[in-house]
């Protein structure tokens, strides 16, 4: 078959690997000068290494990840040392992941408790479906207690979902825990050097990998799907776009009035903002590479920390791969017409940087070297009560033409391995029909 693919990110690349393999023409359309979607990186003139746009790293629970690598051949690129992780409470740092020191976290002993077996169970129970009949605001309630619930898990589930964090079902989090390891992983060179690796290969395989192509439209034409690129239409066999939901709507506009096309309108998402920065000296000293930040309100000015994550990159890999830089990132998520997407990059960088002496008095901003702002509108979906009855099929109205996206990955959170699974049993979906 001729096959087109609309995206050269994770779950694309890994469904091209599948058709090539089976002997099938694939062509795969990237509007981004990179082959990587969410997962590329960026470089600076003095890094032996990429970065990501957005902090990435892997679990060693992720098995179609790790298994793509194995296939690549490449699995002595992979990296996985075990870094700290920590939460921000009452002013301190304490020690997240699961380990003895979360006997120390500041609560009462019943408390500490009831937070050390809720935790046991969703990392032992094999059932989710249960799960997303209930929100995670009322599970934690109940089995966690007000104490557990409202230090730890509450501030992040509004930092993350805003006014709607008591909307989101409790399988959502039961799959974050479940597939978290204490190791987390990366790839020699950075995520994009993994990406442009698997590009390397597909091409060497016979893909054909278009850079800087959007693509204009989606339409049928003699019962085959058709692709609008550069004003000339192209027909495949198969085309797999894995665009977002509003972007899909947007390129084949006749899925709109269907009830495929109504439901997948109706699916909910927030945007990801990242504030990446350079700086001269180390920022949390005592090595944590992840430091969770409590959100109090859904408005985010409100906040002591006006983002959610603050993620020191060089406490995790060395920073001798960066020239020697320390890596910073604050992370947030927020739905698209937030004023996060609205303001400056440099509006939004002192916003954020002027909250860093808070974990470091000695911080000032001379210490920064250089500062990147990036921005992406549709970057983790949001998973309602019973949202398994809204996940779309992989296989749309139009003929021969598939969708696989971080909306389909659920209740898994979206993340490289997901992406591998859902491109890589959307090219099984393909060949296995007629």
């Amino acid at each position: 078959m001729n096959i087109g693919i609309i995206g050269a990110g994770v779950a694309g690349m890994s469904a091209a690997w599948d058709f090539v393999k089976q002997g099938h023409e694939v062509t795969i359309y990237e509007a981004e000068k990179r082959v990587g979607g969410l997962a590329s990186g960026f470089s600076d003139d003095n890094w032996d290494w990429s970065l990501e746009k957005f902090y990435h790293h892997w679990f060693q629970t992720d098995q179609d990840l790790l298994k793509l690598i194995e296939e690549m051949g490449v699995s002595d690129k992979v990296l996985f040392p075990r870094p700290k992780t920590s939460y921000w409470i009452d002013g301190k740092m304490y020690r997240s992941e699961i380990s003895p020191s979360a006997m120390f976290l500041p609560l009462p002993f019943f408390s500490k408790m009831r937070f050390g077996l809720a935790g046991v169970f969703i990392k032992l129970t094999p059932d989710w479906k249960s799960l997303e009949k209930v929100t995670a605001n009322e599970w934690f309630l109940k089995y966690m207690g007000e104490d557990a619930y409202g230090k730890f898990f509450r501030p992040l589930l509004i930092g993350k979902f805003g006014e709607e964090y008591d909307k989101v079902n409790m399988a959502w989090m039961w799959a974050r825990v479940k597939a978290r390891s204490l190791r987390l992983g990366t790839f020699e060179g950075g995520f994009q050097a993994f990406m442009d690796t698997l590009a390397k290969q597909l091409e060497a395989k016979g893909v054909t990998i278009h850079l800087e192509t959007p693509i204009q439209g989606i339409t049928a034409q003699d019962g085959k799907p058709a692709l609008a690129v550069n004003g000339e239409t192209q027909v495949f066999d198969r085309v797999l776009a894995t665009t977002s939901p509003g972007l899909l709507l947007k390129l084949a506009p006749e899925l709109r009035e269907t009830d495929f096309g109504k439901n997948i309108a109706s699916l909910h998402s927030i945007g990801a903002v990242c504030v990446v920065i350079a700086i001269k000296q180390q920022l949390m000293t005592d090595g944590t590479y992840w430091l969770n930040l409590p959100a109090k309100s859904a408005d985010k000015n409100a906040n002591p920390f006006p983002f959610l994550a603050l993620v020191e990159h060089t406490n995790w890999m060395d920073k001798a791969h960066y020239g020697g830089d320390h890596i910073l990132y604050c992370g947030d998520y927020a739905p698209v017409d937030h004023e996060y997407f609205k303001l400056s990059d440099d509006e939004i960088v002192e916003r954020f940087i002027k909250v860093l002496p808070t974990v470091n008095p000695a911080f000032n901003k001379d210490w920064i070297r250089k500062t990147w702002v990036f921005r992406a509108p549709y970057a983790q979906p949001v998973p309602y009560v019973n949202h398994s009855e809204h996940v779309p099929p992989l296989d749309t109205p139009i003929p021969g033409l598939y969708w696989a996206s971080m909306s389909h990955v659920y209740p898994w959170d979206r993340g490289t391995n997901f992406a591998v699974e859902i491109g890589r049993r959307a090219a099984g979906l393909m060949l296995a029909q007629d």
